[in-house]
C-alpha cells in the first residue's frame, strides 16, 4: 500500500493500481464528484466490481466452479497482479529466501496460491502443488528446486493488538 490502501493488489472492494487517467474518464462518463469516485475505488471496485458477485475469494472460487466468467476473470486479475508483485519485489531484492502466504486469501486459497506462482519458475520459485493443496496451518509449500522456500503462515491480528495494548498499559517496551 502507498498513501491510501488503493494502492498495491487489487482487494475485496478496493481497485488496487491502476492508470491515473481513469480517474478523471470514469468521473466525466458518470458525472462523478470527487467523494463518489472515491467511494467507487475503495467500495465498490477489487474483486467484488470486476466480478460482480463478491470481494470475498471463497464465494469467487465457488462461482468460477460454477462456470461464473466474471469470478475468473476477478481471480484471474488477482493472481495476474499477485504474481507481477512477487516477481518485481524478487528484482528490486536481487532475490528473495522465502515467500510467505498470510491473511484470508493467502492461508486458506491453495488455487489462487498455484496460480499467483505460475510462470515464476523462470525466477527459480516454485510450488510443491500437493503441499499446496494439503496446507493447514503453518506449512511449508516449497516446490523441488526453488531458489526461496514458501509458506503458508497464519495471522492472528487480533493476538497481536492485544498483546502490544497489554504492553501499553502496562509500560512496557513494544
Amino acid at each position: 500500500m502507498g498513501f491510501t490502501p488503493l494502492e498495491g493488489l487489487v482487494m475485496g472492494t478496493r481497485c488496487g493500481d491502476l492508470d491515473p487517467a481513469i480517474l478523471a474518464h470514469v468521473a466525466a462518463r458518470e458525472e462523478l464528484g470527487p467523494s463518489e469516485v472515491s467511494a467507487l475505488l475503495n467500495k465498490h471496485s477489487g474483486l467484488l466490481g470486476i466480478s460482480g458477485i463478491s470481494g470475498d475469494m471463497r464465494r469467487l472460487l465457488e462461482a468460477e466452479a460454477g462456470g461464473q466468467e466474471r469470478a475468473k476473470l476477478a481471480i484471474d486479475v488477482f493472481c495476474h497482479r499477485l504474481r507481477k508483485y512477487l516477481a518485481a519485489y524478487v528484482a528490486v531484492l536481487g532475490g528473495v529466501d522465502g515467500v510467505a502466504f498470510a491473511g484470508g486469501i493467502g492461508e486458506h486459497a491453495a488455487p489462487v496460491r498455484a496460480r499467483a506462482f505460475e510462470g515464476l519458475g523462470a525466477l527459480g520459485l516454485t510450488l510443491d502443488l500437493e503441499a499446496n493443496a494439503g496446507a493447514q496451518g503453518e506449512t511449508e509449500i516449497t516446490g523441488p528446486g526453488s531458489r526461496a522456500r514458501v509458506f503458508v503462515i497464519p495471522t492472528d491480528e487480533e493476538l497481536l493488538i492485544a498483546r502490544d495494548t497489554y504492553k501499553i498499559a502496562a509500560g512496557l517496551p513494544l
